[in-house]
């Protein structure tokens, strides 16, 4: 019974935690920095014990910080995925690392995956918010157009 108390208050207090930082960090300013909190859009992203929410920073169009929120990940595993990851994505614009095909730690495989989904899906999310998807969505028009012409 205590070791189900504690359990259920320490991911109380995680989840209170991750509130609080969605709405500390989800945010833009002047200087064209953006951070995107990815615990929401990614809760369905599970690494080898859960989500592996994140907070993604992007000046001037570049990937300049990622910080890992708190999680269920073995804290050895989460600092061998990170030290793989993160770097790779550091410096890449959005639409670079969108693209990019990284490469997951040797030995915490799942953790590094989630990583990697998680910080895809938020730059999408900071490249829609940013207002630059106006090509992806010319190109749909265009497959429309034709669709009409066939008819």
């Amino acid at each position: 019974m205590i070791v189900v108390a504690l359990l259920m208050g320490a991911v109380t207090c995680g989840i209170a935690f991750q509130a609080e930082a969605k709405t500390k960090r989800n945010s833009s300013n002047h200087n064209k920095t953006q951070v995107v909190y990815t615990g929401e859009i990614g809760k369905k992203i599970i690494g080898y014990n859960g989500p592996t929410p994140l907070n993604i920073t992007i000046t001037g169009g570049k990937v300049t910080a990622i910080e890992a929120l708190p999680n269920q990940e073995g804290p050895r595993y989460m600092a061998k995925a990170q030290e793989k990851v993160f770097p790779q994505f550091i410096g890449k614009t959005v639409d670079a690392g969108i693209a990019l095909e990284a490469d997951a730690a040797t030995g915490a495989t799942y953790t590094s995956e989630a990583l990697i989904k998680n910080i895809q899906l938020g730059l999408k999310q900071a490249k829609q918010e940013s207002g630059t998807t106006k090509k992806a969505n010319s190109g749909n028009t265009k497959k429309k157009n034709r669709r009409m012409r066939r008819r």
